[in-house]
């Protein structure tokens, strides 16, 4: 009997080569259901390449990067400990971030289990600095949600946010999303707001400071106000316009 050929051990030290044909066939997917969070992950795998490895290397150059990157906590284990969560006082990031999960029914271990579905994003289960970093930055996307005010359960905010996470880590899967669903939505509604929304998602991106470098532990516990004040994260103007325009127009996505 022929025994099968073991599997490819991937080495999370060696940037990934970028596959851009199972980015645009990811792509594909994704701008036909905008809910297949898979290909998110899809996409990340095949256009990153050292995007994760650069941003640890700067974790270690920031004020408290390197005593972040030492600990390695574990951020998935502890935004599903619910009993830490509702300790958060109102007003605070971590009680938005409570409401997060309340209103959209999001979790953050269903964030682990989609990435690691299918092999859609090889390599992050690994005891290794960047795959830590990597696990690191899946975690932390909801957050990002809601520290810059974009929703997470309509396709515009999630847009927005792609714009903005590849500003803030160069990781050319996220502009390749944000620009699909921006060219996308030209098409389905013959207007620029949408567009517009994506574009200043990028520009607050490179505005605000470097979110990687926060303690989140630590920052859950701020007022949120103050912690948008403190990163600098802009007020999303544009995105609530493009909002209006597609409730008017009947849509609620693209």
């Amino acid at each position: 009997m022929a025994t099968q050929p073991a599997p490819q051990m991937l080495n999370p030290g060696i940037p990934m080569k970028r596959e851009w044909g199972t980015a645009f066939r990811a792509l594909g997917r994704l701008l036909a259901n905008g809910d297949d969070t898979e290909q998110v992950f899809r996409i990340m795998r095949a256009l990153n390449g050292d995007a994760t490895q650069k941003s640890y290397r700067k974790l270690l150059t920031v004020p408290e990067g390197g005593r972040l990157a030492y600990q390695r906590v574990e951020l998935a284990s502890r935004l599903t400990d619910r009993e830490w969560i509702d300790g958060f006082a109102e007003g605070s990031v971590g009680a938005a971030y409570r409401n997060f999960l309340d209103s959209t029914g999001y979790s953050a271990d269903g964030l682990v289990e989609v990435s690691m579905s299918a092999s859609a994003f090889q390599g992050i289960e690994f005891e290794h600095p960047y795959a830590w970093m990597g696990r690191r930055e899946r975690d932390i996307h909801d957050l990002w949600h809601v520290i810059t005010g974009y929703q997470a359960d309509e396709h515009l905010g999630e847009a927005c946010l792609v714009a903005f996470s590849f500003a803030q880590t160069g990781g050319l899967g996220w502009g390749f999303i944000g620009l699909g669903a921006a060219l996308k939505s030209i098409r389905i509604t013959r207007k620029l707001d949408f567009f517009k929304a994506v574009a200043e998602g990028y520009r607050h991106g490179k505005a605000a400071r470097w979110l990687h470098g926060e303690d989140y532990e630590t920052l859950l516990a701020e007022p949120l106000d103050q912690v948008r004040k403190r990163l600098n994260i802009g007020d999303p103007a544009r995105y609530r316009i493009a909002q209006a325009s597609l409730e008017a127009a009947g849509l609620k996505g693209i």
